[in-house]
């Protein structure tokens, strides 16, 4: 067997409303609404099909359990119109901008959590060729936000 790609996932939330609301709004993905009402996340080629906690469909997850996941988003947009666009949208970051390792090798990756308090990660690889991308390493106890 050999595996192509990642097609989606499924991320099970306390609320879908709020969880739709949030990846549009922060992370600009499109919301979707596809067989019986169920929702999704759209970015790119790949989806985030939504499940809301004690209504899950089946087949699910062993222990389907809002905030249990860790996410890694990438973007072309530089790293430090993301940190903009966090601080404006009301954001917490938790640690970045850092210089970190993915699946395509050195990127620079911001931190912060979801409505549910899944780890989101976003991630830049094109930064670290066009220069110096980070001057100051950003730590949540650093923004004052809000």
């Amino acid at each position: 067997m050999k595996l192509d790609r990642l097609d989606h996932l499924v991320l099970t939330v306390r609320n879908i409303e709020t969880t739709c609301t949030y990846y549009a709004n922060v992370l600009g993905m499109e919301v979707v609404t596809f067989e019986n009402g169920r929702k999704a996340l759209s970015f790119g080629s790949q989806r985030i099909n939504l499940h809301e906690a004690g209504k899950e469909f089946e087949p699910k997850a062993y222990r389907p359990t809002p905030g249990s996941a860790d996410l890694c988003f990438t973007t072309t947009v530089r790293i430090g119109e993301v940190v903009n666009h966090l601080e404006l949208s009301k954001v917490r970051i938790l640690e970045g901008p850092v210089k970190r390792t993915g699946a395509l090798g050195s990127m620079i990756s911001v931190y912060f959590r979801d409505p549910d308090l899944n780890l989101i990660e976003v991630s830049n690889y094109e930064d670290l060729k066009k220069g110096p991308a980070v001057s100051k390493v950003v730590r949540s106890s650093d923004l004052h936000l809000g």
